[in-house]
């Protein structure tokens, strides 16, 4: 049983067909949820675990399960996956990876004649990456609670469709409540989408937890005036303002190593003209820690510094809180099974932390879950040139075929 591995040919071939669906020029993936392109995607993957003998339930977000019966199917499914949906300059395996990674296990165990206790279940979650429609982990963020099934059904993109009518349209949207379906245990093979694996040589990075965030809409408001007749003293310069409050959610971060966050990564100049003093800037805050005490003082700090460069430049500053994910944990006992079959198969390993959202998060607040993390070529992922190594995703499937076995069990 220790000798079992997946066909890694098999996997990155299937990754490969999926590619073309939505293939861009150079060389990605633009594969948006619910689009004409989604539901390729979509027919292809549910062919293939139709194909695999699997059964197929289709919940009302559009989130898909793809059933491999257990020898005990009164126990929970030990579950695993993630999304085929992508960003608009995408890449090839982010998401795509952890569906895919879940058919070659099921692959594997059919073609080994392997019967499990519990039932296996291959997933695929509605909008995780969030570009078309708002919020982000749409699907697998209905299903655990997070907000309303009418909330996501009325997420409109920027022609005006909602995500209702989209779902009806490509024909994914479910009579299951979502929720109701059962999960056991859940598992999700990814690209690091960082370059920490990379750079420390490791094949297998065993994720205790994922970081959580805090997001901010920032406006400093001041007043445009002529670039040249107006002195710097007399200036009500809403830029060189928000160039501080920028600088300060750097330097908040950094107070807090190793895990400390802080991006702006939009901005927004009013009127944006060369010889005009901006008159508002209103731009992004990002603040992350895999600490939650920790996120809150950052929360805290940045607050206090806003206060102090209001009162000290006598500008208008508005901040907006508009997401906020804790810090999530993942399970022990789904941990130590992702670090047993590392262990298992010999592959070099290391704890990462994932600095990124993924469907686990929501999967994690129904049921014990983990992550599995390969390297990705110089930590790049939502980009067209994302890339990884066959061996290494062949490796992560391995370690994921283990771990769903351990907490499954065999027959």
């Amino acid at each position: 049983m220790n000798d079992m591995r997946i066909d890694g040919g098999r996997l990155w071939g299937a990754l490969m067909e999926l590619a073309a669906i939505g293939a861009t020029p150079k060389g990605g993936v633009k594969r948006l949820a619910l689009t004409d392109l989604d539901k390729q995607g979509r027919d292809l993957v549910v062919s293939w675990g139709k194909a695999a003998g699997l059964s197929i339930t289709v919940d009302q977000i559009g989130n898909v399960f793809m059933r491999r019966d257990g020898t005990n199917n009164d126990l929970p499914p030990v579950v695993t996956g993630s999304h085929i949906d992508t960003q608009p300059t995408g890449g090839k395996f982010d998401g795509n990876y952890g569906v895919l990674a879940g058919l070659e296990v099921v692959l594997t165990l059919n073609e080994l004649k392997i019967k499990t206790v519990a039932p296996i279940e291959v997933a695929f979650w509605t909008n995780e990456e969030g570009s078309r429609f708002v919020p982000v982990m749409m699907g697998s963020g209905v299903f655990c609670g997070a907000f309303s099934l009418e909330t996501a059904y009325a997420a409109r993109d920027v022609d005006g469709k909602t995500v209702g009518e989209e779902l009806a349209r490509i024909g994914y949207k479910g009579e299951q409540v979502p929720g109701r379906h059962p999960i056991g245990a859940y598992f999700e093979t990814h690209i690091e989408q960082g370059p920490v694996l990379e750079d420390a040589d490791k094949v297998i990075g065993v994720v205790p937890a994922v970081m959580g965030l805090s997001w901010y809409d920032c406006v400093v408001s001041g007043m445009e005036a002529h670039a040249g007749p107006t002195p710097m003293g007399l200036r009500k310069d809403a830029l060189q303002v928000s160039t501080r409050i920028m600088q300060e959610v750097v330097a908040i971060a950094n107070r807090y190593p190793p895990y400390g966050r802080g991006t702006v990564g939009m901005v927004q100049v009013f009127p944006n003209s060369r010889n005009v003093i901006p008159g508002e800037v209103k731009f992004s805050i990002d603040l992350r820690n895999v600490n939650e005490e920790l996120l809150n003082t950052m929360h805290e700090e940045m607050l206090d510094f806003i206060e102090r460069t209001r009162q000290d430049s006598g500008l208008g500053i508005t901040l907006e809180r508009v997401s906020y994910y804790p810090p999530c944990p993942f399970h022990p006992e789904c941990v130590d099974a992702v670090r047993s079959a590392t262990a298992k198969l010999g592959y070099s390993t290391m704890d990462v932390v994932s600095g990124a959202g993924h469907d686990a998060i929501y999967a994690a607040r129904l049921a014990p879950a983990g992550m599995i993390f390969v390297p990705c070529k110089d930590g790049i992922s939502h980009n067209e040139i994302e890339d990884a190594k066959s061996e290494h995703l062949e490796a992560g499937c391995n370690v994921l075929l283990h771990a769903m076995l351990e907490r499954a069990g065999v027959a």
